[in-house]
C-alpha cells in the first residue's frame, strides 16, 4: 500500500522484494566479473604488437567503459531499491518505487554491452599480426 504524494511516500515494505532486490545485486556482479574476466583473458593472450591498436581493440575498450558505468549505476538503483524494502513493516520516506524498474532495465543494457565487450574481445584475440604494405 502507498500513500503520499511528490517525493515523500509511506508504504507497506516487502520482504519478497528485498529478497529479488539482493538475488538481482547478486546476478548482476556475478555477470559483470564473469564478462569482464573471459574478455580480459582473451585480449591478453593476444599476440602481435601491443602498441599497434586495431578499431576492434578500440570498440572493445569503448564497450568496457561503457560496461563498468551502466553496471556502477545499476547496481547504485538496485542498492537504493534493496535498501527501501530490508526494513519489515510499514516505512515512510524519499519515493523509491522506480529504482527495481530504471535498476532492471540497466541490468539488461549492461548485458548486452558485455556480451558486446566479450564479442569484440575474443575478435581482437582471433586477430592475426598486423602488416604494414607498402
Amino acid at each position: 500500500m502507498h500513500l503520499g504524494k511528490g517525493l515523500v511516500e509511506c508504504r507497506n515494505t516487502s520482504s519478497q522484494a528485498y529478497k529479488l532486490g539482493f538475488a538481482a545485486l547478486v546476478l548482476l556482479s556475478l555477470a559483470h566479473v564473469i564478462g569482464t574476466l573471459l574478455g580480459g583473458v582473451v585480449c591478453l593472450w593476444r599476440k602481435g604488437n601491443p602498441n599497434k591498436a586495431s578499431v576492434i581493440k578500440y570498440l572493445a575498450v569503448a564497450f568496457l567503459i561503457i560496461s563498468w558505468i551502466i553496471y556502477v549505476v545499476g547496481l547504485i538503483m538496485l542498492i537504493i531499491g534493496t535498501l527501501s524494502n530490508s526494513k519489515s513493516g510499514y516505512s515512510c520516506g524519499i519515493s523509491h518505487h522506480r529504482m527495481f524498474t530504471i535498476g532492471g532495465i540497466l541490468c539488461f543494457i549492461h548485458g548486452v554491452f558485455t556480451v558486446a565487450y566479450y564479442l569484440s574481445a575474443t575478435a581482437v584475440g582471433r586477430e592475426g599480426p598486423r602488416t604494414i604494405t607498402s
